[in-house]
């Protein structure tokens, strides 16, 4: 975990509670998104690796209390998240994207990419960043992880926070 911000709702004076969470983790190494959006070609070097930890991080996973949900207010914490993370560039990758428009509200940029069909955990594992096991192997995800998440397509979006980059916040939005 990279970075966490937390939306409080104050119930009356002195008394408050968490209603949402943004949690920002790791960017994975490579993602088709990430290669069309900003043009990247090659493999990876030690300085490519040191400069994308710097610059990118991952937005993966959105929570709102269900009482809060549909009122508008979603949008409005993702962004303001973001903007507070203080790095430079935040990407998710998710499903709930091609579905809801919360987070082109809230200002990420849609990166269309070709819709691959994984038949196979193999294929399916380069999606998802497994990480390097032994003699630098590439493990594969968890055969229960395949079947559940096999059909899944999700969106890459990107959020452009050089502006703010650098000035890591409180992580807490009253």
């Amino acid at each position: 975990m990279r970075f966490v911000s937390v939306l409080w709702d104050r119930i009356a004076e002195g008394d408050e509670r968490a209603v949402g969470i943004c949690v920002f983790t790791t960017a994975p190494v490579s993602l088709a998104g990430r290669r069309k959006y900003f043009g990247l070609q090659g493999k990876w070097t030690k300085l490519g690796l040191q400069a994308l930890n710097r610059q990118v991080v991952l937005l993966s996973r959105v929570v709102l209390h269900p009482t809060y949900r549909g009122v508008g207010i979603g949008a409005e914490f993702i962004r303001r998240s973001c903007e507070s993370s203080g790095w430079a560039w935040v990407e998710t990758l998710t499903e709930l994207g091609r579905l809801n428009p919360v987070f082109e509200r809230a200002g990420f940029q849609r990166v269309r990419t070709e819709r691959r069909e994984y038949r196979n955990r193999t294929g399916h594992s380069a999606i998802y960043g497994t990480r390097r096991g032994g003699y630098g192997k590439k493990r594969l995800v968890s055969e229960e992880t395949f079947e559940k998440s096999r059909f899944s397509h999700p969106t890459y979006f990107v959020f452009d926070n050089r502006r703010n980059a650098g000035s890591r916040g409180e992580g807490e939005i009253r």
